[in-house]
């Protein structure tokens, strides 16, 4: 177990390099499946597809409410799109169709852009038990909808991600927001144990750990992160670096740095703050290339 959290910067970056893809076709790049969207947030899905898709993957499709689909398909000509059934909330009632993708993907994404828990719950009651292969992240409504469904949580042992901030983290764990963050180390530490996962918290400054009992932390990418779908958008890229072939630590920690990093570029041109989320996939090819 790591006596103190290890520092995500370019050094370590160098030390875990990315993958390199030639004579390659769009597939052996790597297969990416975003399972969420609501009417409640409709173009949420968007960022991270468009995530996924800057940070390397080959191929990505969208498993979101049918009315969503012909929309986001002409905004995003180079995804996939699969219409689900909805609720009247405008939430994913059904996920027969994803079946077939799950065995075909290399990253499974649950939750991005997603308003309620209980549509995310039945979800992952649908969609984990046959996730047998894929790494899998749990982001947003899905984590939170984790809590009453830690044994198919703990089935994904050494494939499973979750990206909570405070809050989702909260009602994952049942513990109060002020304690997860004055014990992050802990916390983190022990969660990742327990269900053999990557666990990050993210913050004004994020955290992650790994079920060997490593931890890295990442210095923050400024104030202007904080903005609605700054997370999905990391959720895209950490999809992206493990369907790409990135064991799901060092997706994690290079995801985590390259959504940091794009945000201090922002600010640095820009300004601290009033920088869009959707602006931040587009800095992540040049940062790739930097390290």
């Amino acid at each position: 177990m790591s006596d103190a959290p290890t520092t995500l910067d370019a050094a370590w970056l160098r030390d875990h390099p990315l993958p390199v893809h030639a004579d390659v076709d769009k597939n052996s790049r790597g297969r990416v499946v975003l399972v969420g969207g609501s009417t409640l947030v409709p173009g949420g899905l968007r960022l991270t597809a468009e995530a996924a898709l800057q940070s390397g993957a080959g191929k990505v499709q969208l498993a979101l409410p049918e009315m969503l689909a012909i929309p986001l398909g002409v905004l995003l000509p180079e995804a996939g799109m699969l219409a689900l059934p909805a609720d009247e909330d405008g939430e994913i009632a059904g996920t027969g169709p994803v079946m077939e993708l799950i065995s075909r993907c290399d990253c499974l994404a649950i939750g991005p852009a997603m308003g309620s828990v209980a549509a995310a719950g039945r979800i992952l009651d649908d969609l984990l038990p046959r996730a047998t292969a894929c790494s899998v992240i749990l982001d947003a409504a899905a984590v939170a909808a984790g809590h009453d469904r830690m044994n198919l949580l703990r089935e994904l042992r050494g494939r499973l991600i979750l990206t909570p901030h405070a809050g989702e983290m909260a009602a994952l764990t049942g513990r109060d927001p002020e304690s997860l963050t004055e014990n992050r180390a802990h916390v983190l530490l022990r969660l990742a144990e327990e269900l053999g996962a990557v666990v990050m918290l993210k913050g004004e400054t994020t955290m992650l750990a790994n079920p060997g009992g490593e931890l890295a932390v990442y210095g923050g990418g400024g104030v202007g992160l904080a903005t609605g779908g700054s997370g999905d958008v990391l959720t895209g890229i950490i999809a992206g670096l493990s369907a790409r072939g990135l064991d799901n630590w060092q997706a994690a920690c290079w995801g985590v740095w390259l959504h940091g990093e794009a945000g201090r570029r922002l600010a640095e041109r820009h300004g601290p703050m009033g920088f869009l989320a959707r602006q931040l996939p587009a800095e992540t090819p040049s940062l790739m290339r930097g390290i």
